[in-house]
């Protein structure tokens, strides 16, 4: 098992000192009894620490499981309890939030955050730790380097989102060794395609390790002993300066990433020579056009973009050269995988007619959910799997991304997909952010909702924004209602809280119808 140079702050640790300090805390997980196949949990900020707990619970054949360390008490006993982890790594500033919540009995190591962390976060400079806890640092004194056979890694146990009912654990299904071994070869060879992330890139990582994708981009560069920098949260300005004064050359961002650094002034985005960058990976959520070509513009044709998702991996890749052939487009599909489109009554839908997105990529183990293999069954059809996003697929075999079947918008007997029209909003002068849903309507069943963020000092009314849409789109895509807020809750890959947004304003009508 290789492991990376980690650049953090203004230290640089060697790949051999990240080895030994995650084989010490190897052996300190075995102490605690975590054994093959076991989930060790860790909710930490991006820090060489994260990246050593990480490496330290594939040493011993454990799965990890990321927790997002904005969960309070509720979210994080549901993950920890439903995925049985046997220990937790955490940051020790954020037990108090989720304390209540942890299983009893259940190890926690605490770690301090580093200065850089605290700083950025606003964190005090002590963090008192709560009596039954292991201080991290002293618990790697107490044990020595793990000598025992490397297990087969299991990597990451991610949690869905949970937009409809609790978060769903993904669990790859254990293979035999000689079938997991070719398996993880193949795996191997599509991360590389579609991260470009070899043994001689210098990688900058700021997306939080807690998600699926930035942590299967650490893992990545982890297994071919790349160098990597981790940010502890997204700076725009900073990752400029990282890349030029560090020669940066491969980096994983998602849109909102592109917007802020494209949010810059202009006089401060020519300050930095970006020339090292040779591949930009991005797996989040779809990129607006115009935001992907302003960035190619930039930066060169050096931005990629793959469709995936914790459940599928891999399914699609574009280069930038092929997306400006097919602007919107999310790729072909990448390696062997399978993509087909299918409508509600499970028929085979023809080029270029929207459904249900279904694939497969062999390259990754076939997985179920956590405790909960009837949802597991729900979202298969003729061996391919669907997350709900809606689809379709062109002449050439390109994939473009409608929405998610979750999203979509029935109003007036019509199908509306609102990804359609947040792409034309977001072609709005004066328009930083959108997000369009849909809320009960007694007329029409369902009405559209745009929720618009204006760009500072650029004021929007509804009547423009109802007008610009009007002028592009088909009437019944125009919003009934307007909402403009100051700013949209997004998570931390980039995609819109609809929910809490659609939340807050049937609230406010509720507020409104009653008075």
């Amino acid at each position: 098992m290789s492991h990376p140079t980690i650049a953090f702050d203004d230290t640089e640790i060697p790949a051999s000192v990240v080895r030994a300090r995650a084989l010490r805390a190897a052996s300190g997980l075995a102490s605690l009894g975590v054994r093959e196949g076991d989930v060790v949990a860790v909710m930490m900020r991006n820090e060489p620490e994260t990246m050593e707990a990480i490496l330290a619970a594939g040493h011993v054949g454990a799965y990890w499981c990321g927790l997002n360390w904005h969960f309070k008490e509720e979210e994080a006993a549901w993950v920890l309890r439903d995925s049985r982890a046997k220990a937790l790594f955490i940051h020790g500033d954020l037990i108090p939030q989720v304390a209540a919540g942890l299983p009893q009995g259940l190890p926690v190591v605490a770690v301090k955050p580093r200065a850089m962390t605290r700083s950025m976060y606003g964190l005090g400079d002590e963090v008192a730790l709560p009596d039954g806890a292991l201080e991290w640092e002293s618990w790697l004194d107490q044990h020595p380097e793990n000598t025992s056979t490397p297990k087969r890694p299991k990597g990451l146990m991610p949690y869905t989102s949970g937009v409809s009912g609790r978060p769903k654990g993904v669990v790859r299904i254990a293979l035999p060794e000689e079938q997991a071994a070719k398996l993880a070869a193949a795996t191997a060879e599509l991360s590389t395609r579609v991260l470009g992330v070899t043994p001689q890139s210098r990688c900058l990582l700021a997306a939080p390790l807690y998600h699926s994708a930035p942590g299967n981009y650490a893992a990545a560069c982890a297994r071919v002993g790349a160098w990597l920098r981790l940010e502890p949260r997204f700076d725009a300005e900073q990752i400029l300066r990282r890349v030029s004064e560090e020669h940066i050359t491969h980096l994983y961002l998602v849109p909102t990433m592109y917007q802020r650094l494209l949010n810059l002034p202009l006089e401060k985005r020519r300050q930095y020579d970006l020339s090292s960058v040779q591949f930009v990976a991005s797996t989040g959520s779809p990129c607006p056009a115009d935001v992907k070509r302003a960035m190619i513009d930039w930066w060169g044709p050096v931005i990629h973009e793959a469709y995936a998702s914790s459940e599928t991996g891999y399914l699609t890749f574009i280069t930038a050269e092929e997306w400006l052939r097919k602007p919107n487009s999310v790729g072909r599909p990448v390696g062997s995988a399978v993509v087909k489109i299918f409508d509600d009554n499970g028929q085979a839908l023809g080029k270029g007619e929207i459904g249900v997105i279904y694939g497969r990529q062999p390259a990754s183990p076939d997985f179920t959910y956590i405790n909960n293999t009837e949802a597991r069954a729900k979202i298969e059809r003729d061996g391919l799997v669907t997350v709900g996003d809606m689809g379709y697929v062109d002449e050439d075999g390109y994939l473009f991304i409608s929405g998610r079947q979750s999203d979509m918008v029935i109003s007036g007997g019509v199908n509306i997909y609102p990804a359609e029209i947040e792409a034309v909003l977001c072609r709005m002068p004066g328009v930083a952010d959108c997000a369009v849903f849909g809320v009960p309507d007694n007329e029409w069943g369902e009405a559209l909702v745009a929720a618009v963020q204006p760009v500072a000092g650029q004021p929007i009314d509804e009547k423009s924004v109802r007008e610009f849409v009007r002028e592009r789109m088909a009437g019944y895509k125009v919003p009934k209602f307007v909402s403009v807020e100051a700013s949209l809750p997004r998570e931390d890959t980039g995609k819109v809280y609809k929910r809490r947004v659609r939340d807050a304003f049937l609230a406010r009508r509720a507020v409104t119808d009653a008075t």
